[in-house]
């Protein structure tokens, strides 16, 4: 297993050394994001590809689960990537770099390998699920509850992304706050969706064998971490805290962060 994981490392570095070059020559490394998802749906297609004595049931059910959220995240971010230019998270990071004509090399390391790196770990559950999933047999109970746990986690996810656009499409909501469907139960169901589908992930991951999800909790663990403490939650309502005001801070009084809950009032 372990040469195979290193065959998608090799890939995963290819991929990102052109996007790289492709970052350098357009001077915006923002459209990351997008690569983020899909590459982990390329990994997990090159892993199921690559599985010794063929994939059976239980890896191409992993593979489909984590293509279908890598893939729709990549296509929608990069699609608003092109809509709203370079992300201000991005323009902040290469803000020195650029002042001292250091882009290129900044954006290999603090950004590009950086986010190679989380993102093999992340998607550890879904490489090793698949390549250790046992040869064709049925689906263990245990993945069918990891799948009903994603399916919470993409539709929250799906529907969430679905609601957020068309408020911001609509010029008549400018300057309000999104407090309807999903986002009137949790202020990130986007991000609660991330979370759920990528424990559902590590669950079937288990079904293969819980050694094996032992060895990949950090992928959950890490992602969870970032939605709610780091990049997520945290980075994205302290921009919002001073862009929305009072109406946000109306919003973040009933209503949940993270998980959701009925608003409170």
């Amino acid at each position: 297993m372990f040469e195979l994981l290193a065959l998608n490392a090799a890939i995963l570095i290819v991929l990102v050394l052109i996007q790289w070059a492709i970052s350098v020559k357009i001077n915006d490394v923002s459209f990351i994001d997008a690569f983020w998802g899909a590459g982990m749906g390329i990994l997990a297609v090159a892993s199921w590809l690559h599985v010794p004595g063929g994939p059976g049931a239980l890896a191409t059910l992993i593979m489909v689960m984590t293509a279908a959220w890598g893939f729709r995240l990549g296509i929608y971010l990069v699609l608003r990537w092109r809509k709203e230019g370079e992300d201000k998270r991005y323009k902040l990071i290469m803000r020195k770099p650029r002042e001292q004509g250091q882009f290129a090399r900044a954006a290999l390391t603090k950004v590009w390998l950086m986010q190679a790196v989380l993102l093999f770990a992340v998607s550890s559950p879904a490489q090793v699920g698949i390549l250790a999933s046992p040869e064709p047999s049925p689906i263990p109970p245990l993945a069918w509850a990891g799948f009903a746990l994603w399916s919470v986690g993409v539709f929250f996810e799906w529907a969430g992304d679905w609601q957020l656009t068309r408020f911001k499409a609509d010029p008549a909501n400018h300057g309000k706050v999104l407090d309807t469907g999903l986002w009137r139960y949790t202020r990130h169901p986007n991000y609660f969706g991330d979370f759920a589908a990528w424990w559902g992930i590590w669950l079937a991951c288990a079904a293969a064998g819980w050694q094996y999800a032992a060895a990949t909790i950090i992928g959950p663990l890490f992602l969870s971490f970032t939605l709610t403490k780091w990049s997520g939650v945290t980075l994205l309502e302290k921009g919002l805290d001073k862009t929305k005001g009072d109406k946000y801070a109306e919003y973040k009084r009933r209503t949940s962060a993270f998980f959701p809950l009925p608003p409170k009032g």
